[in-house]
This record gives structure tokens, C-alpha cells and sequence, in this order.
């Protein structure tokens, strides 16, 4: 085979890696708007109300890796971290650098005492540290599908 060809070939196969890994990554779109692109802390805390949950705030922290302050929430017995931004493009904007993993936002490396589940809806970014399952389905009923993957189980 000629160097040319090997060359060519080379480079053909590279783009498609590429290509394939900017598809898999393809971030998610802002939503057409309406309620969807407007939920808020408080139409979160409503409809865990009225599903049922216990909901206490608990205080307010701020993360590194995140633009705005969040605030804590206990939700039933599950520690929970709610991130509001201004509008659904801001919240975009920050929660398409989360790893499918939840390792890193951005360029930071985070280190979890356990396993990170993040939501993304409207406004929010939602952030729960654990594997209670009846927690993550409670918040995925109302969030919509977690935008990280589980860990496997140890």
C-alpha cells in the first residue's frame, strides 16, 4: 500500500471518530418553551408536595463548578441540591458540561462520596448524592430522565 493511501485512510477514519463522538455527545436542546422551559425551584417544591413527600429547605451552598448559588433541600430523607438559573438557555448552557459520569462539570474533576444524579428541567439543575431508588424515581417522575448514568453496583 502506498503512503498516500495510508495517509488518506488514516485521516478518512479519523473524521469519522470524530463525527461519531460529537453525535454521542450531541447536547440537549432547549425546549420549545412554555411550562416546560419555566420550571422553577417553587414548582418543584409544589410538586413534591403534592405527591406526597415531606420537602424541608435546609439552606443555601455554592458549588465551583456552577454560576449561581443553589439551595438544600430535604426531600422525604434524601439530602437534594437545586440550582436555579435565570432562564432555560443559562441552565443549557452549564448543565451540557456535566460528564455522563458526573465526574467532572467542565474542567472540574469532582470526587462524589457516592453517586452523583443529576436532572436537568427548565430552569433547574438537580443534584442528588446516593443510590436510594425510591428517591431517584421520585425526582425522575417529576424531572424527566437523569442526565447522568448510575454506577455500577459494587
Amino acid at each position: 500500500m502506498t503512503m498516500q493511501r495510508v495517509t488518506y485512510r488514516t485521516l478518512l477514519l479519523g473524521l469519522l471518530l470524530v463525527g461519531c463522538a460529537r453525535a454521542a455527545s450531541t447536547p440537549e436542546a432547549p425546549s420549545a418553551g412554555g411550562e416546560e422551559a419555566r420550571f422553577s425551584y417553587d414548582d418543584l417544591m409544589a410538586a413534591l408536595e403534592a405527591g406526597g413527600a415531606t420537602v424541608e429547605p435546609t439552606g443555601e451552598l455554592e458549588q465551583a463548578f456552577f454560576s449561581v448559588n443553589g439551595r438544600t433541600v430535604r426531600i422525604d430523607d434524601a439530602d437534594v441540591q437545586v440550582f436555579e438559573y435565570a432562564d432555560e438557555s443559562s441552565r443549557l448552557a452549564e448543565s451540557s458540561l456535566i460528564a455522563p459520569d458526573g465526574g467532572s462539570i467542565g474542567t472540574t474533576m469532582v470526587t462524589w462520596v457516592d453517586q452523583p444524579t443529576f436532572w436537568a428541567k427548565g430552569r433547574l439543575i438537580v443534584l442528588y448524592i446516593g443510590r436510594e431508588a425510591a428517591g431517584i424515581e421520585k425526582l425522575s417522575g417529576l424531572l424527566g430522565d437523569p442526565i447522568t448514568t448510575p454506577w455500577p453496583t459494587p
